[in-house]
C-alpha cells in the first residue's frame, strides 16, 4: 500500500476488473484493509471474489456478499474477512459490538464494501478502491477504478 497519488483507470470489461482483483489478492498481506466505494451494481462484491481468488480462496468457499450476514470470513493464503456494511447506518457502538475490530486489526485481509458506515474506526491505513460506471460510448460493462491510499 505505497501509493502516494490516486491511480484511475478504465477496466474494459468484468474480466479486467477480475484481473484486477485477482491481482490485488496475491499482493495482499496481513493486516491490510481494502474498501471499496461505489454505488450498487458497480462490481464491489465481483472485486471481493477476485481478491479471494489472488488469495487462493478455494472455490468450494463461494464467495458472496454478507449484506444479510455483514461479515463472511473465507480461509485462503491468508484469511479473508469480507464485510458489508449497506445496512448499518454507521452507528460506531453498533460496530464495536459486532467486534468489527476484531476483523480491522486482524491477522488476514479486510475487504470492506460502504466502508464510509465505519465513521471513525476505520484505521488510517488502508486502500481506498472506487468504483463507477463509464459513461457511454464505453460498453455497459466497463468500470473507472480509481485506487489511492487512505488517508
Amino acid at each position: 500500500m505505497s501509493l502516494s497519488e490516486p491511480i484511475e483507470q478504465i477496466l474494459p470489461d468484468l474480466a479486467a476488473l477480475e484481473a484486477f482483483g485477482r491481482e490485488l489478492g496475491r499482493q495482499a498481506a496481513a493486516g491490510d484493509i481494502i474498501c471499496l466505494y461505489g454505488p450498487l451494481g458497480a462490481g464491489k462484491t465481483t472485486l471481493t471474489r477476485a481478491i479471494a481468488a489472488g488469495l487462493e480462496v478455494p472455490p468450494e468457499q463461494p464467495v458472496t456478499s454478507p449484506t444479510f450476514a455483514l461479515i463472511h470470513e473465507h480461509q485462503g493464503r491468508l484469511p479473508l474477512f469480507h464485510l458489508d456494511l449497506y445496512r448499518l447506518g454507521g452507528d460506531e457502538d453498533e460496530l464495536l459490538e459486532l467486534g468489527i475490530e476484531d476483523y480491522l486489526y486482524g491477522d488476514g485481509v479486510c475487504v470492506i464494501e460502504w466502508p464510509e458506515r465505519l465513521g471513525g474506526l476505520l484505521p488510517a491505513r488502508h486502500l481506498d478502491i472506487r468504483l463507477a460506471f463509464a459513461v457511454p460510448p464505453a460498453p455497459e460493462t466497463s468500470r473507472i477504478v480509481t485506487v489511492h491510499r487512505g488517508h
